[in-house]
């Protein structure tokens, strides 16, 4: 005797319709992602070597981490189609996610390696932490606004960035329990280069650094700590960042 399959209730083949329907509209807006993030990587590629960082554009691995990291991930609601174009954006309570180009360049100005642990002051969305925790082995970030900060961290853990250490607190002190540290990235522009800072910056490390006021012209600064602890100094370009905030 042949059995008769009985027929799926109509809530269920509604529901397995939308389940498909959602599932193909998620692989549309992957695959939508993922062009607008070549895209994006084409773009900062074509404008370091215009602006002549490097004759090549900026290292292969740090280009990498851009075309992988989600950047729609790290913006607000209804900022998601403007993710991948070439500039800041806001993030809420005055701050800024950073232009890809600018987060290239100071990933890249750092030489991230992969047996390295960098500081970053001003944790933001989490971007620039996101892209670091793909090519070094730790980072740990400071934020000192405090909405930004538990909303970057549930999102870093989200994404799966584990080697993201994230904490409350004023980032012109550094995180010295940790320290020293291989690299450190400073995403708000300082009237000068904090002390702590330098301090907790490993001989022969690397700090990339805004400097300037809210009104004036700001310079990326690039210092290294030399093997005598002398410390060596570069203008890199101009720029213009949200201020480092916090008690001095």
């Amino acid at each position: 005797m042949r059995t008769v399959s009985p027929l799926r209730p109509a809530s269920t083949i509604a529901a397995l319709l939308l389940l498909f329907s959602t599932a193909a509209v998620s692989l549309q807006d992957e695959a939508g992602h993922a062009a607008a993030r070549a895209d994006m990587v084409a773009e900062v590629t074509t404008y370091a070597r215009s602006a002549g960082d490097a004759q090549d554009g900026f290292n292969q691995k740090v280009m990498q981490a851009i075309g992988v990291v989600p950047r729609h991930e790290f913006v607000p609601e209804g900022s998601e189609r403007v993710a991948y174009e070439n500039r800041p954006l806001p993030i809420g309570h005055g701050q800024t996610i950073s232009q890809p180009y600018i987060v290239a360049l100071m990933t890249d100005l750092i030489d991230p390696q992969p047996e390295d642990k960098v500081l970053e002051i001003g944790t933001g969305s989490g971007y620039q932490a996101a892209i670091l925790s793909l090519l070094v082995q730790d980072v740990y970030s400071i934020e000192i606004i405090e909405p930004l900060a538990e909303q970057a961290k549930v999102r870093l853990k989200r994404l799966g960035h584990d080697n993201v250490a994230t904490r409350l607190g004023d980032g012109y002190y550094g995180w010295e329990e940790h320290a020293p540290f291989d690299a450190i990235v400073v995403t708000a522009a300082a009237s000068h280069v904090p002390p702590p800072l330098i301090a907790q910056l490993k001989t022969g490390g690397r700090m990339v650094i805004p400097v300037g006021g809210r009104f004036l012209t700001q310079q990326l600064l690039l210092i290294e700590k030399q093997a005598n602890d002398e410390i060596v100094t570069r203008q890199i370009a101009a720029v213009r960042f949200v201020p480092l905030t916090g008690e001095r």
